[in-house]
């Protein structure tokens, strides 16, 4: 009998390689599963928001009273964070049962870490009779193994040029993966508020009613609260969600116009509104941790996301020094992402992540003085700005708070590993690193 942790090296050696975007081979085993989903099927993608959307569209369900599974990836101290019913994590014994299964069922068939777990995940998710069912895109949309699901509510947040080697380097090409969940005659949301012209031209060839922000839904709002305006409906005077992060609130109108579409088959209160963003919690998303000095986490790690948190931490207001503990995967877009932050954070400390697609702190500090960012000392106020490297996040977090005055900001950031490890986790397995981490 293999515990979990033992599964999970095991699915991650099964392939031959890390990542093998396509349908066919989940696609025979998923029919062999005979996986039958119930309930209300949002599938949502995006290069970043998609986790937000989903703890958002979960939150307000729960309150409203239905029974809701949800699968998103990657995770950040936990396999078990992936698989959620009625909002808590499913056990081990669940998830073992599920391994069994698709290993039995999949003979010859070889599958990627995420193909396995997806299905794995999805054939669990079939055992339990649920109202609705949230699914969080892995990689890209088109060829992605959640999209062996029709969504009976796809929903789209920003889109952005990430994993360029899979997906393209335009957005328009990116925003013709993503628009492959959409399915004929079914509503599907877009938050983007330039969303590239491939996005509505895929929605008229496959038949979907495409809901556009600004054209179809809106907000407005100020200092206190904001308000939601969709095709038919208003929800009024709301409180800002609990997820920290001025995006936020194109993510949670996107949310709302999604209820709106699916209204008839999931009728939600405004109460039930109200109670889930004020309840909706996700981990490593902006998240500030309690007590001095203030440290945010963030997983953004690529430029759009970057560009979003430098605004977010200027909104602070005022900190003294703000210090950065950065690591990032090689494959992302590092330049672009210093340059969105090198003018908030004074003193760089660079933390490598392991695996394959880890990037080394050494190289990390080679790109920030490519930026112009040095070590620099002045006569009277002493060190301005510094970069330093350590071995690993959770190393780099001790080192800026030893550094940090209780009235400067500790800001922890780059991938979901160097958040997960700054917190003091074992890390994610090798596949979690190589395999699902966006």
């Amino acid at each position: 009998m293999k515990n979990l942790e033992q599964w999970l090296e095991q699915i991650e050696r099964m392939h031959s390689r890390p990542i093998e975007l396509g349908l066919d081979r989940v696609r025979e085993v998923f029919d062999r599963l005979d996986v039958k989903l119930s309930g209300v099927k949002f599938v949502v993608a995006g290069t970043n928001g998609k986790g937000s959307t989903c703890a958002m569209l979960e939150s307000i369900l729960l309150a409203a009273g239905y029974r809701v599974g949800c699968y998103t990836s990657p995770h950040l101290l936990r396999f078990n964070e992936r698989a959620r019913i009625g909002g808590e994590a499913v056990g081990d014994a669940a998830l073992l049962e599920q391994f069994e299964a698709v290993e039995a069922a999949r003979g010859t068939v070889s599958l990627t870490y995420f193909e396995f777990t997806t299905l794995a995940i999805l054939r669990l998710l079939s055992q339990t009779a649920l109202d609705a069912i949230v699914l969080e895109i892995g990689l890209g949309g088109r060829l992605d193994a959640v999209n062996i699901v029709d969504a009976d509510c796809a929903i789209l947040t920003s889109i952005d040029v990430d994993h360029a080697d899979y997906l393209g380097d335009s957005r328009e090409r990116i925003g013709w993966e993503k628009a492959h969940i959409m399915r004929p005659g079914r509503p599907a949301v877009c938050s983007d508020p330039e969303p590239p012209q491939s996005v509505a031209a895929h929605a008229a060839e496959v038949g979907a009613d495409l809901w556009l922000f600004r054209r179809d839904f809106n907000y407005s709002g100020d200092r206190q609260q904001w308000s939601y305006g969709g095709r038919g409906q208003r929800r009024n005077s709301l409180a800002y969600p609990a997820l920290r992060g001025a995006n936020q609130l194109l993510n949670a109108s996107g949310v709302l116009a999604a209820l709106e579409a699916v209204k008839d088959a999931l009728p939600v209160s405004a109460q039930a509104v109200r109670k889930g963003f004020s309840l909706v919690d996700l981990p490593g998303r902006f998240q500030v941790l309690a007590g001095r000095p203030a440290v945010i986490l963030d997983v953004a790690h690529n430029p759009h996301a970057a560009a979003h948190l430098a605004r977010n931490l200027d909104s602070m207001g005022f900190f003294p020094v703000t210090f950065a503990v950065f690591g990032m995967l090689a494959d992302k877009d590092v330049d672009a992402v210093i340059g969105h932050l090198k003018k908030v954070v004074d003193h760089w400390i660079c933390t490598s992540l392991p695996g394959p697609r880890g990037r080394s702190a050494e190289d990390l500090a080679v790109r920030l003085r490519a930026a112009g960012i040095e070590d620099r000392v002045d006569a009277r106020a002493g060190i301005q700005n510094s970069v330093a490297c350590v071995p690993t996040p959770t190393q780099g977090l001790a080192l800026a708070r030893s550094r940090a005055g209780e009235n400067d900001r500790i800001l922890v950031f780059g991938s979901f590993l160097t958040v997960a490890g700054a917190l003091g986790a074992d890390g994610p397995s090798a596949a979690a690193r190589d395999q699902a981490i966006p």
